[in-house]
């Protein structure tokens, strides 16, 4: 339990540094790709989260990011549009090693803003359940 507290910590910090970014309007290319570096980060961090949630609080044993989400939503974490979402963030966030191509980063900047909103859903929804 101690694990999954750290792993939680974890992702609230990662995602307040995301925050700052998600929701910039017109960003340079700097801030750009700063957001989505940030984006990765709070990503895996939050991921990671759910997937000790699932180990300590379900057990539950899924070792993916799309078969953690899969499994968040079996648990009522995430509704069916929310796992959609998450779906797609997690092809959105093995794009982004290709941010030096700009359509990419464009276009994942795009989505952002929804997916800093879902990940905070996401583990505030985690921390709510263990504080029970």
């Amino acid at each position: 339990m101690e694990r999954l507290r750290q792993r939680l910590e974890a992702a609230e910090k990662a995602l307040a540094s995301f925050e700052k970014l998600a929701n910039l309007k017109n960003p340079n290319d700097v801030e750009r790709d700063a957001a989505i570096q940030r984006f990765e980060f709070s990503f895996e961090a939050s991921w990671k989260a759910a997937k000790q949630y699932l180990y300590d609080i379900e057990g539950l044993d899924a070792g993916s990011p799309k078969s953690v989400i899969r499994s968040c939503r079996e648990v009522h974490l995430l509704e069916d549009e929310e796992a959609v979402l998450a779906l797609e963030m997690v092809n959105d966030c093995n794009l982004t090693v290709h941010t030096y191509n700009e359509e990419v980063a464009i276009k994942i900047h795009k989505n952002l803003s929804r997916y800093n909103n879902l990940l905070q859903q996401w583990v505030e929804r985690m921390n709510g359940k263990v504080m029970e």
